[in-house]
This record gives C-alpha cells, sequence and structure tokens, in this order.
C-alpha cells in the first residue's frame, strides 16, 4: 500500500506520517518513510534517525539525474531504477531505520541559486513507479505543501491520499480543489482532520464530504511542545492507530 499525505504548509503532513509510521510498525508492518517534500527537513528527526543522503544525491545531483534519464537505453537499460525495486534493493546511504521503518528522501534544495525542484519531482514520480510493495509493506509519502505534486502525476503512484485539514479557510479551500484534483486522477482522497477542537470541529466537517473523513485527530499542546522541542515521536497515538487500521481495511483496496 502507497499512501501520499498531502495538505497546506503548516497543517500537520509530516506529523501525521511519523504518527502513521509508528501505527504501522507497531502492527509489524515493514515500512518506507519517503520525504517527498523538497523544502523541509525536518522528518528524520521527528522520527528520530539522522538524515540520510538524498536519493537525488546519490545519482549524483540534478545533472547526474538529467544525464541517467536522457542516457541512450543501449548506456543505461534499466534507467534511473530497476523496474521493480523492493524496500531491501535501496542503497544503505540513501536509508536510515528505526525499528521497522526505513526512511527515504528524494531530495532536497541545498544551495542558492540552484534552481527549481522540477527535477525531484520528476524523480519522485520515477522511484515510487518503481517501487514494489510486497504484502506487509507500507510506503508513506510527505509530500511538499499545495498541490504540485498533482500537476506532476506523483499522486498517480498512490493507492490513496489523504489531505490533511487544520481548522484555516485555506487548508478548506485547498481541500476541495485536492479532491476535484484527485477525481481526474481517479485516485481515491480522503480528508484527515488536524488540530480539531470541540467548538469549531462542526464547522470544518460541514465544509466536506462526511464520507471522506476518514479522521479527525485532536489539537494536542504536549504534541506541539516537543516539536518545537524537537524531540522525536516516538509512539503514534490511538487516532493515528486507529487511522492505520481503517486505511488496512478500507473499502478502495477491494477496487
Amino acid at each position: 500500500m502507497k499512501i501520499l499525505i498531502c495538505g497546506k504548509g503548516g497543517c500537520g503532513k509530516s506529523t501525521l506520517s511519523v504518527m502513521l509510521a509508528r501505527a504501522f510498525d507497531a502492527m509489524g508492518r515493514q515500512v518506507l518513510l519517503v520525504d517527498a517534500d523538497e523544502s523541509n527537513f525536518g522528518i528524520a528527526h521527528l522520527i528520530g534517525v539522522d538524515p540520510p543522503m538524498d536519493l537525488m544525491e546519490s545519482l549524483g545531483g540534478k545533472k547526474g539525474f538529467k544525464e541517467k534519464i536522457n542516457a541512450p537505453i543501449s548506456e543505461n537499460p534499466q534507467g534511473v531504477f530497476p523496474m521493480e525495486q523492493s524496500m531491501v534493493d535501496l542503497p544503505g546511504d540513501c536509508v536510515s531505520e528505526t525499528g521497522n521503518i526505513r526512511v527515504v528522501s528524494i531530495g532536497k534544495i541545498h544551495d542558492y541559486k540552484e534552481g527549481c525542484a522540477c527535477p525531484m519531482g520528476m524523480l519522485a514520480t520515477r522511484f515510487l513507479e518503481s517501487l514494489r510493495v510486497n504484502p506487509g509493506q507500507v510506503v508513506i509519502v510527505d509530500t511538499e505543501a499545495g498541490v504540485e505534486h498533482f500537476g506532476r502525476g506523483v499522486i498517480g503512484c498512490a493507492d490513496v491520499m489523504l489531505a490533511v485539514v487544520d481548522p484555516t479557510a485555506e487548508s478548506l479551500k485547498l481541500a476541495a480543489k485536492m479532491a476535484e484534483m484527485a477525481g481526474h486522477a481517479g485516485r481515491p482522497l480522503y480528508f484527515v482532520i488536524n488540530k480539531s477542537e470541540a467548538e469549531i470541529e462542526g464547522m470544518i466537517t460541514s465544509r466536506l464530504d462526511p464520507e471522506k473523513v476518514a479522521a479527525t485527530i485532536p489539537k494536542d499542546h504536549d504534541l506541539f511542545v516537543a516539536s518545537l522541542q524537537g524531540i522525536a515521536i516516538t509512539r503514534a497515538g490511538e487516532h493515528a492507530e486507529a487511522l492505520a487500521r481503517w486505511l488496512e481495511e478500507a473499502s478502495w483496496q477491494a477496487r
């Protein structure tokens, strides 16, 4: 199962990605947590590992990656990645591990005037397309803020998308746009209401399709403080655990 986490900046995508990874780990699943956000450097620290080498860097940076994808088939018959690679086939330098969780980073913007992030989007698509997911394995993709990965076609590699919605008008508008684009792509998308408070929960849910709300996660002051202090998330919490179970049992998997 490949799960893509999306939403606006600051809504809690990375936190949810890590909590879901912890939940699936506790269920005995093998988890690959893919950092596909070229601007955010925090997910490795959130889960308590050293950041691995970027896949882009392992391919020789943007220049090396472009040379590989433009090379004649006779010179590079397997392309950027083998047609079907598994979690265990990934280069050791590009993987950090904790428990049953492996962390991989697509690439980051590291330097002034480095250029756009388009190659990272292409690399993310190539990587996820090539990745074989066996029974008992879960891939969780933490994306960059907004809808650029929709435009790049990265969402076509996902079995399901979770749109994280926080209590802001901007987040609700973006949720509607993501649902529309997911429909055009033919990919199931569900909402996770994050940082919810009892007095405003009804205002949020009234703006969403109730059948598409997979989970509601209440505002958690302790989690906020721990994140501010840079403390790793070591447990999933009951809401993420329930969401992980729902993802395994959801009807869309039978399609």
